[in-house]
């Protein structure tokens, strides 16, 4: 572990002791569930079009309803290449476990279309493990800003002073710190020093890192979830 490891090590335990009791864990789904990246950009390529209206009418000029059509059958290619290729990040149900062992509330809050999201979801064997799935584009402001992640508390009925959240990407994690709750960042694709510019609680390479146990166990031993209360 390099310095700058350990100290950050350190400072997540700091921040993660300090919501003993653990009410709650929120997720989000792309990148931090799984390794969806590489979907998306062959879904992309494929189709030659990203999911928004701007791309939308930039290839399309003339024929915005041409292009949300292939925005469309961007998804719909996505989709099928979860059900073909959808892997879990490295540890996830290790920490799925461990969140039930202790009665920890969860939820899933992502800016993945409802559709992508609840297959994904399935696709992993988690859909009874989430009791809700909160979707940014059926929030009135997605991810970056905050209402997302709010509204999941609010969903769970739990405080932002008892919860922590797993992100893999720097709008999400600045989502979060903006709701106010410490955010586990996951380096799936993004670089650590990238995630760190958001100001994560922590970031750890995947759910079997040695870092992220370390904060659980101290976390534990401070108080650990209402259930062990």
């Amino acid at each position: 572990m390099t310095a700058s490891e350990d100290e950050n090590s350190v400072d997540s335990k700091s921040s993660l002791v300090m919501l003993a009791p653990v009410e709650a864990v929120l997720f989000d789904v792309d990148g931090t569930l799984c390794d969806s990246d590489p979907l998306h950009y062959y879904a992309f390529r494929e189709m030659l079009q990203e999911h928004n209206d701007d791309v939308a009418r930039a290839i399309f000029p003339d024929d915005f309803e041409r292009g949300l059509k292939f925005c469309d059958e961007k998804e719909a290619m996505f989709r099928r290449l979860v059900t073909e290729q959808l892997k879990p990040v490295n540890g996830l149900y290790k920490v799925k476990k461990w969140i039930e062992d202790r009665g920890l509330k969860r939820a899933a809050v992502t800016n993945a279309p409802r559709p992508n999201a609840e297959l994904m979801i399935s696709m992993l064997g988690l859909t009874d493990f989430f009791e809700a799935v909160i979707i940014g584009g059926e929030c009135e402001h997605a991810k970056p800003h905050p209402e997302p992640y709010l509204k999941a508390l609010e969903v769970l009925k739990v405080s932002k002073d008892h919860t922590f959240i797993f992100e893999d990407s720097v709008s999400g994690i600045k989502a979060g710190v903006a709701a106010e709750m410490p955010v586990v960042g996951i380096a799936t694709r993004n670089p650590e020093h990238l995630l760190m510019q958001a100001k994560p609680a922590l970031v750890v390479k995947d759910y079997d890192d040695p870092r992220l146990w370390a904060a659980l166990d101290e976390l534990d031993k401070r108080g650990g979830s209402v259930k062990n209360a």
